[in-house]
């Protein structure tokens, strides 16, 4: 997930790669700087190829590095609530590639509690600074920011915050209120603190990612969104650092939201193909059931099965057909052991996270969002759908 979403507090196995980067929003920070208590001392990193690597805990060190070091349209971050894993690495090596050997790269790592809700346990987000500066600088971090909770939101939680709006009350916003308001807020905090020309969220947390491009065009950030690409393990599972609570059992039942989503990928696939397949065959003016019906007459066996199939399509084409593919692999899993307990399973606009209607052509998402045992997953692809038979 982004490096700033997580799952709620039940789920005792918080996934801290979930936030605006690495899965989607500003990672999950595991990290000797806790949301309560002080960051880690300072120190240098490893020398290597991105020098300077190091740990910097305050807002003062930060700007300090960046004066020294940083270059005009060279500077990026990545953020993270910690437990990096290589979902997070792949988005630090797209930024060192963005901006280059000699570019400023900022990874932050900092769990943010206004993204806890009532009943999510703060105190038991996994932090692992340590490892997670060793990750950062080997993919190519400048400086790890990894501040306390104080020198973040100084005087305490903020009065006044960023609200999500409608898109932050969908799917994942519906199932954790006030998350996304927490969300943005810490991702306004950390551009402000950061000031980037580029910022790598992963398209794992793709609401999230949506909601920050939103935020950044309504309020005038001066500051690139980039989205990365999902990172998958050899199975097709989105990587996530809640994958490590999964038995193998549970890992198996979790299988099904990535093959839920190839099934509805596959599915607008084969449309695409019999619409093609359609198009080719001569003369055809009238409907695909007319001319298979003419061209069986004909005795054009094969013309007229590729006519037929174009006409069954037509009749289970389109957004529907996907949403049935992906869900049919969904209610199998909920029938496996252990079962697999869906929350959602959506097919929607990028541009707002609404469901998308059946004739709908262009741009969409289709996400997935259950639990397996005490575990909550999320996953996502982008899809592009042609316009209705």
């Amino acid at each position: 997930m982004s490096p700033l979403a997580h799952d709620r507090a039940s789920d005792p196995s918080p996934d801290p790669a979930s936030g605006p980067t690495a899965g989607s929003g500003p990672a999950a920070a595991s990290g000797s700087a806790s949301a309560s208590g002080p960051a880690a001392p300072a120190r240098t990193g490893r020398p290597g190829r991105h020098l300077p690597a190091e740990l910097v805990p305050t807002v003062g060190d930060l700007r300090d590095a960046a004066a020294r070091h940083g270059l005009p349209g060279s500077n990026a971050v990545v953020m993270t609530m910690g437990a990096l894993h290589e979902g997070h690495a792949t988005l630090i090596r797209a930024a060192r590639a963005r901006v280059g050997e000699k570019g400023f790269v900022v990874v932050t790592v900092f769990v943010n509690p206004l993204q806890f809700g009532a009943g999510e346990d703060l105190d038991r987000y996994p932090r692992t600074l340590d490892a997670d500066l060793e990750l950062a600088f080997d993919a190519g971090a400048s400086v790890v920011f990894a501040p306390s909770a104080d020198e973040v939101y100084p005087g305490g939680e903020p009065q006044v915050r960023i609200t999500a709006g409608p898109m932050g009350e969908r799917l994942e916003g519906a199932s954790r209120p006030g998350h996304f308001d927490g969300v943005l807020t810490v991702v306004a905090k950390l551009l402000h603190l950061t000031a980037p020309d580029l910022a790598f969220f992963g398209q794992k947390d793709a609401q999230q990612l949506a909601l920050i491009r939103r935020m950044a065009r309504d309020l005038n950030f001066p500051v690139g969104i980039v989205g990365v690409e999902t990172v998958r393990e050899d199975d097709g599972l989105a990587l996530s650092s809640r994958n490590r609570y999964l038995s193998a059992g549970e890992r198996r039942t979790a299988l099904a939201l990535s093959r839920a989503l190839f099934a509805g990928r596959e599915r607008l696939a084969a449309q695409e193909a019999l619409r093609a397949r359609a198009a080719a065959l001569p003369g055809v003016r009238d409907r695909a059931g007319d001319r298979a019906e003419a061209l069986s007459r004909l005795g054009e066996a094969r013309a007229a099965a590729d006519a037929h199939a174009v006409a069954q399509a037509a009749e289970c084409a389109g957004a529907g057909a996907v949403r049935a593919a992906a869900r049919a692999v969904l209610d199998e899993a909920a029938r496996a052991e252990p079962p697999l307990a869906l929350d959602y399973l959506a097919l929607v606009d990028p541009a707002d996270f609404t469901e998308v209607a059946d004739d709908h052509a262009g741009e969409a998402v289709l996400a997935v969002a259950a639990r397996v045992g005490s575990t909550r997953l999320i996953d996502n692809i982008p899809l592009n759908l042609g316009a209705a038979t």
